[in-house]
């Protein structure tokens, strides 16, 4: 999966402008404004982030049922002022696009990850054929914050986040973390960006502490190979009796059959080597790989932590070691968000071969 590219050019801007800013270099957005463990503090009191997002807007009266053949999720009913987030899933059933859904009286707002909106735009024009569905693209800015959104943004379209909680037709394989988390993202027109007061924004750094601590996926744990299953996704993105759509049948066979090959976790990691963990470190059971880390964060009450995806067979019960790009060797303690048992919903019982039916001895005559 692409990593996030640059942020619109608008969000840019008004980042540029941002006293103490430090800036992401992929995204150009704030990294943090000073104090990254207190702007945890502040974004939950409702401070703004400014998120490195593409925003699509569907209009037209085939847009809800027709996204809704085409995705995960079950939206052809989805009312004025919901939220909802679907997948986009390739046939083998592996997350291709992340989507956070937003209705209004007139439109369909979509948003996703910087870098993805071309493509997504690009495979929603194909599949559209003869539907009276208009695609448009539009100049606006993101910004998420995990309070509630003051007075002069209360207008704005602005995406709720369901989770933890299950959606209807979801399923949640792992309990929540026990972390607090309150998420919006609001679509905001440039005007409105830029006439918030700088002192109401902090960077991202705080928001994925939040993220993390609170075990909900991202785009940041897909790769090439992930299905929703592994993420515990199917708590909130995908709909298990609706009719179908592409990748239905891995999501089905393997929530009622199988067992996802990998699954998340969320790690509590040793901070007295201060070696910073990040992206695409490995992470070890005893001495065997196990997989690796996807998002890594310091929290303001739990210290260093991390998501990593590994190997469902890793024993839920083990503590790991994450291996960084400089060698050293950090100590994580694991807590299960999606445990190995998940899966085999409804795996019928076993029964034994024709050939294999053990028949009562025959006496000799």
């Amino acid at each position: 999966m692409s990593a996030a590219m640059s942020a619109p050019e608008t969000a840019r801007r008004i980042a540029a402008a941002l006293p103490d800013a430090v800036l992401d270099e992929a995204t150009g957005l704030p990294l943090h404004v000073g104090n990254p463990i207190a702007e945890q503090r502040r974004l939950r009191a409702g401070s703004l982030v400014l998120l490195p997002r593409d925003v699509l807007r569907l209009s037209g009266p085939d847009t809800l049922p027709w996204l809704d053949s085409i995705t995960s999720q079950a939206i052809e009913q989805l009312a004025p002022g919901a939220s909802t987030e679907s997948l986009v899933l390739s046939p083998e059933g592996r997350i291709e696009h992340v989507m956070r859904l937003h209705q209004t009286t007139d439109a369909l707002w979509i948003v996703v990850d910087a870098g993805t909106g071309d493509a997504l735009e690009t495979w929603l024009t194909r599949m559209r054929f003869y539907k009276q569905v208009e695609i448009e693209r539009p100049e606006v800015v993101v910004v998420g914050t995990a309070g509630e959104p003051s007075a002069e943004l209360a207008g704005a379209p602005a995406w709720v986040d369901g989770w933890p909680e299950v959606a209807p037709g979801g399923v949640r394989y792992g309990e929540p973390t026990g972390e607090p988390w309150r998420w919006s993202e609001l679509i905001l027109t440039p005007a409105e960006a830029e006439g918030i007061a700088s002192d109401r924004f902090v960077g991202s750094m705080a928001a994925a502490a939040l993220r993390i601590a609170a075990g909900r996926p991202s785009l940041a744990e897909v790769d090439e190979r992930t299905i929703p299953h592994e993420l515990d996704w199917l708590t909130t993105a995908v709909h298990l009796a609706k009719g179908c759509y592409r990748g239905q049948e891995t999501v089905a066979k393997v929530h009622n059959l199988g067992a996802p090959p990998r699954r998340v976790v969320l790690l509590h990691l040793d901070g007295s080597e201060n070696a910073p963990v990040a992206h695409g470190d490995e992470v070890l059971a005893g001495e065997k790989p196990a997989g690796a880390v996807t998002s890594a964060a310091i929290h303001d009450e739990l210290g260093p932590i991390a998501l990593a995806v590994v190997k469902r067979s890793t024993p839920a019960d083990e503590d790991l070691v994450v291996r960084t790009a400089d060698g050293t060797a950090v100590a994580a303690g694991q807590q299960v968000l999606v445990p190995p048992t998940a899966g085999h919903a409804n795996r019928p019982p076993r029964l034994p071969r024709v050939g294999a039916v053990k028949r009562p001895a025959v006496p000799p005559a």
